[in-house]
């Protein structure tokens, strides 16, 4: 009797009911571990942290290096940023940003069927709440208890804060090359202007550049960058957010040596997804 049952507490079911408990218990951690920073978020309500965990992470990954990574952000008020820049990125990032709640379900089911349909990953799905979460409180490294987090840390913040404040937080924390951050820092670094004055075309080239800004700078000339200056241009066109004056003076237009698909995974691959 004592060697059936010690022979029965290995059995296969046994052992894949253990292995799931693991598993579970695993995940159950991590996932409090990544969510130790959630009481923070009210405080985003009334200031912006003094730095991220992505400026964090680039630090890290520069001192590996034995480098020195020199940090370029300066904060602004939402009311401080082109409304070119804004709606380019909304555009660019999420076109139904005002209208989800964090989690932009028939984005993903878009990028999924479209990743799919053309066998390569053109669409990341993650909503600007989704970003920024990643952003403020987690960094790039993609794991799917990360994932999770990312989706938990993207509720609590449109329950926190209000649509617009989220927004504000999302252009001032955005990587938008080594060292760069936010969307001042960029104006003065790519255009020596501030936030406020980017006319349609520079906030245009920003805006294309997010899905992969240590790779490309306003002034690449790629066929991904091409064609996302294009599309960003074009829908912000047809939903008045340009005027036909100022889209005919834009220069995305003038040639025809691109194409209306992306080029390859390794550039299409965002980095802010």
């Amino acid at each position: 009797m004592t060697a059936f049952k010690d022979q029965s507490a290995f059995s296969p079911l046994r052992i894949v009911i253990y292995a799931c408990i693991a598993v579970f218990l695993y995940t159950l951690i991590s996932i409090t571990a990544d969510m130790s920073r959630l009481h923070e978020i009210p405080a985003l309500a009334l200031r912006h942290p003094a730095t991220t965990a992505l400026i964090e992470q680039r630090k890290d990954e520069a001192r590996a290096r034995k480098r020195t990574l020199k940090i370029q952000r300066s904060i602004v008020s939402y009311g401080s940023i082109s409304p070119y820049l804004v709606n380019a990125i909304l555009v660019a990032e999420d076109a139904g940003f005002w209208q989800h709640h964090g989690i932009d379900y028939d984005g993903i089911a878009h990028a999924i069927r479209e990743n799919w349909k053309h066998r390569r990953y053109l669409y990341g799905g993650s909503t600007i709440t989704q970003q920024l979460a990643k952003n403020l409180f987690l960094g790039t490294r993609k794991t799917m208890t990360r994932k999770i987090a990312e989706f938990l840390y993207a509720k609590a913040l449109e329950e926190k804060l209000k649509k617009r404040r989220i927004l504000e937080l999302y252009l001032n924390s955005i990587e938008w090359g080594p060292g760069i951050y936010g969307c001042e820092a960029a104006a003065r670094t790519y255009f020596a202007t501030s936030a406020a004055e980017l006319s349609a075309e520079q906030a245009i080239r920003l805006a294309a550049i997010i899905i992969n800004p240590r790779r490309y700078a306003p002034d690449t000339e790629t066929p991904v960058i091409i064609y996302r200056r294009r599309f960003i241009a074009q829908t912000m066109l047809e939903a008045g957010h340009l005027d036909t004056n100022a889209f005919s003076i834009l220069p995305f237009f003038m040639t025809n040596n691109t194409t209306n698909t992306f080029t390859n995974t390794a550039e299409e691959k965002s980095s802010n997804e």
